[in-house]
């Protein structure tokens, strides 16, 4: 990478960045150039999930000294808008968001980044826990919307990085039961080692027939779905199998259009809901990381150095392991 190294302005940090993990929609700009109406026209450099350490620090900048190890939220609203007035700063139209074009990520050596949105990691967090922040916080954000509580039934749609995440919030909120479903019995195994209660190996069953067997393992149709694919025989799945005046949230995106039974949903009072990314979810990730109250290590299967990234994606887009942690930094060793 011959990039000149970045001066942060009075509001940023340069940070030297230290792991990155590999998401499915680094894979899809990779192979496809797009996501929906995010269309990269120029060279983008990926990476979204990400933690390093500060090297210098803007003008502006109190709360970060170089020496700090911090964890990196990818999205910084650009104004001051309804939407960050509301809190909700992840719904803001021009919000800035580390590897959706044209917006750079920072799979690099170094990067500068608004310093608000670094947050200092405890000594007992590590770079790669810090990393995945990111994914566990589409969880958090996630269950916080579907309003997961104490004694919920749950069912998770898909045991990828984002279905795990899910099954580790919606326990740690009080879940008392978690179903989750995937094709693969590895990924299963996975979710199963990781707290879920219920596992479904999905062959050619109709959603139906998926929703049938979610409610005979729960004993009860749970109250909560979160789907987690964008599968369109998933959603359908959701839909049935949610309790009447349960709440069905859409994590995974697929097609634009997908054809589901609304009427079911609608005359048994099932309410859908969308989650866009997270918002302010970085403080509350960082305390349950660093009281051990969850743990995410077990969701790292591979890691390669920066200069390995092509193998890197190529093992995830063959769907290998878990999550795929690239290391930037290779004079350390530390996690």
């Amino acid at each position: 990478e011959n990039r000149p190294i970045p001066e942060p302005g009075p509001d940023e940090v340069l940070l030297r960045m230290h792991s990155v993990g590999i998401c499915g929609s680094d894979v899809h700009y990779w192979q496809h150039g797009r996501i929906g109406d995010f269309v990269v026209k120029d060279p983008m450099v990926l990476g979204h999930e990400a933690s390093g350490t500060v090297v210098k620090v803007g003008s502006g900048v109190t709360h970060l000294k170089p020496g700090d190890r911090v964890a990196i939220e990818p999205g910084v609203p650009r104004e001051m808008d309804e939407f960050c007035k509301t809190g909700r700063y992840n719904l803001s139209p021009t919000i800035f968001f580390c590897a959706t074009p044209p917006d750079n990520g920072n799979l690099c050596h170094y990067y500068k980044h608004s310093a608000s949105y670094c947050y200092k990691l405890p000594d007992n967090v590590t770079f790669e826990e810090g990393a995945l922040i990111e994914p566990l916080s589409v969880g958090i954000h996630a269950c916080k919307r579907a309003g997961v509580t104490l004694g919920s039934k749950v069912f998770v749609s898909g045991s990828g990085p984002i279905g795990l995440v899910n099954v580790l919030v919606a326990k740690m909120m009080g879940a008392a039961a978690v179903v989750i479903t995937d094709l693969s019995a590895s990924r299963l195994q996975k979710a199963k080692e990781m707290g879920a209660d219920f596992t479904i190996q999905v062959k050619n069953e109709t959603p139906q027939e998926v929703a049938s067997k979610v409610e005979s393992l729960l004993g009860c149709m749970p109250e909560i779905t979160v789907e987690c694919t964008g599968v369109q025989a998933c959603i359908q799945a959701g839909i049935y199998a949610t309790r009447s005046g349960g709440t069905l949230v859409l994590v995974g995106l697929g097609p634009e259009m997908v054809t589901v039974p609304i009427v079911n949903a609608a005359v048994r009072e099932v309410d859908i809901r969308g989650i866009f990314r997270y918002c302010n979810t970085w403080p509350v990730a960082i305390a349950l990381l660093a009281s051990k109250r969850i743990n995410v290590k077990p969701l790292v299967t591979h890691r390669f150095p920066l200069e390995k990234a092509l193998e890197a994606f190529e093992t995830t887009k063959r769907g290998e392991g878990v999550k795929v942690m690239l290391k930037c930094d290779p004079t350390d060793h530390n996690p």
